[in-house]
């Protein structure tokens, strides 16, 4: 369900940690709400945005009891308590009154399925994610990927290092590109308008063939490996499904424009890192701005450390300090609607989970 019949008020738990002055921001943007929060509960953060807070933390049993009791009593969550599914699937069951639990992550799907909740549950409670939220920052760094893939960042760094003053030569321009922006959802729609105020010609992968703002050509999923043979660069944005599993695997990267540059800040599950290694290893990608990995750390024995056209970003792109404070106003907006009966927004699809 995405809706709820208008009401009066509605008890939410703090189910991670969150600063007070965030939670009197949630409280002031939507009064109706009864906001409960301890922070003697909850894992303190470590940093930025760290919502399942110090692993060295531990609650006492009595402590952990008072946890669960606080959970256990909500109408809506703020947070997957934890951050941990397991969590989440008890709280689920031990509690019949909750019906909304918001995700502090934008792939939030991806944990309410790893629940792995039956269908009464999942019919019961909505689900919603902060998907939208971090579009800004991790399109500046889909941005800053094509750029440094466009300027030769490895040869600049290499050379500088080397103390090396080349013989000049051509940088690529962004607005005599063509970037395929490959999933339009809040992260791809920042993408294609900022590539697009760049000028470049920007395509984008849709399902729903609605127009997006900026977007010069929709692509129709099905046509990703025609489309990939006529781009300059392909900017990575989709979340990890088992629909998206390796979707830029060996036949899209064996289709590509050779010499395309790649960026991905959606889920590192949805390239397949041994067929993009080899299309880094022949020059078809020739340069491949990665924050987001299939395994995450990034194993020590990965090629990707080592390769010299790849940029590794510890999936860090996304993190700002306005992070807390905007997820917070997502609450709060998606409160209202709830309150109102109206349709909520980043509601997890349950059958896909994203």
């Amino acid at each position: 369900m995405t809706t709820m019949s208008t009401r009066s008020s509605l008890r939410a738990v703090v189910a991670v940690p969150l600063k007070e002055e965030h939670c009197r921001l949630i409280e002031r943007l939507e009064p109706r709400l009864e906001l409960v929060r301890d922070p003697s509960l909850t894992h303190p953060m470590r940093g930025p945005a760290d919502w399942s807070g110090d692993p060295d933390h531990e609650r006492t049993a009595e402590q952990q009891r008072a946890f669960d009791e606080m959970v256990d009593s909500a109408e809506a969550l703020f947070g997957i308590p934890d951050v941990d599914p397991a969590a989440l699937a008890r709280t689920v069951a031990a509690n019949p009154r909750l019906r909304w639990v918001m995700t502090t992550a934008a792939g939030g799907g991806g944990q309410v399925k790893a629940a792995d909740l039956d269908r009464e549950a999942l019919d019961r409670v909505t689900f919603t994610t902060s998907a939208g939220v971090h579009g800004g920052p991790l399109a500046e760094f889909a941005v800053f990927g094509v750029m440094a893939g466009a300027k030769g960042l490895p040869r600049l760094a290499r050379d500088q290092a080397e103390k090396h003053w080349s013989e000049r030569w051509e940088m690529r321009q962004v607005d005599e590109m063509t970037v395929l922006v490959v999933g339009l959802g809040g992260i791809g729609a920042e993408c294609a308008r900022r590539f697009h105020a760049l000028g470049a010609e920007v395509w984008g992968t849709t399902r729903s063939g609605a127009p997006v703002e900026g977007v010069d050509r929709l692509v129709p999923l099905d046509d990703l490996v025609a489309a990939v043979a006529e781009v300059d660069a392909i900017v990575v944005t989709l979340p990890g499904t088992d629909q998206t599993h390796h979707l830029i695997g060996a036949d899209v990267l064996a289709a590509v424009k050779p010499g395309v540059i790649l960026a991905s800040v959606g889920r590192g599950t949805v390239i397949d890192e041994e067929a993009l290694l080899a299309a880094l290893d022949d020059g078809r990608v020739s340069f491949a701005a990665l924050d987001v990995f299939e395994v995450e750390p990034l194993p020590e024995d990965s090629p990707l450390w080592r390769h010299p056209s790849v940029l590794v970003s510890p999936h860090t792109a996304a993190l700002s300090s306005k992070e807390e404070e905007r997820i917070a106003r997502r609450f709060a907006e998606n409160a209202t609607r709830l309150l109102d009966g109206e349709p909520m927004r980043a509601v997890v699809d349950t059958v896909e989970f994203y």
